[in-house]
């Protein structure tokens, strides 16, 4: 199975998740980064240690700028020791293509829609879908992109983030790689000029 199995911590987190979202239809909140901060705040007022990540990376030789949102929160492992694990409520979505091949199609039919797991798990994920997104493109006579290849996508999830505020009295962000973080002093992000979005969604 793609996904391999998931710890019980993980199937717990999920459904917290499900069940939060469903709560989420009756909130007057409806864009996609708003619901993202409706869920922290939620997850957080039942005692999770949640956050809203924000990740952003520049153009380089292979790879176009973009910037992406997502969730983590921090649990205890069975060990005792601290465990991150990332929640993406519309993970599904960002590995759809423009004309699939059926095996690609039903490979990516067994995507959950929301994700909730470890770095290593979504790796693995990222390298299986971006490998079989290729050879989808390549059959159908089609150019790859480069925000449909393994350094684009790992960027959205994997590069370093900056843990955004969730409300207006939160007045600080924290800057984490991999778990780990620091605490910096928010500021009003520089307005860039609009580009196109490559993020989720076909070609």
């Amino acid at each position: 199975e793609i996904l391999g199995s998931s710890t019980d911590a993980e199937a717990e987190v999920l459904e917290n998740v499900k069940r939060r979202m469903r709560m989420q239809k009756e909130s007057e909140e409806t864009t996609s980064s708003s619901v993202k901060k409706w869920l922290v705040m939620s997850l957080r007022r039942d005692g999770s240690n949640a956050s809203l990540c924000h990740t952003s990376w520049i153009t380089s030789m292979d790879c176009p700028a973009g910037d992406y949102e997502y969730i983590d929160i921090v649990i205890k492992g069975e060990d005792g020791n601290s465990r991150r694990l990332i929640i993406d409520i519309d993970f599904k979505s960002q590995f759809e293509l423009a004309r699939p091949t059926a095996t690609y199609t039903e490979l990516s039919d067994t995507l959950p829609p929301i994700f909730v797991g470890d770095e290593n798990k979504l790796r693995r994920i990222i390298s299986l879908l971006c490998s079989a997104a290729e050879q989808s493109l390549k059959e159908r006579g089609l150019h790859i992109p480069p925000w449909r290849r393994t350094t684009y996508m790992h960027s959205k999830w994997l590069s370093q983030c900056t843990k955004l505020p969730t409300s207006r009295g939160n007045k600080e962000a924290k800057s984490s790689t991999s778990g780990s973080s620091m605490v910096t002093k928010w500021t009003l992000p520089n307005v860039k000029p609009k580009r196109r979005d490559f993020g989720g969604g076909s070609l």
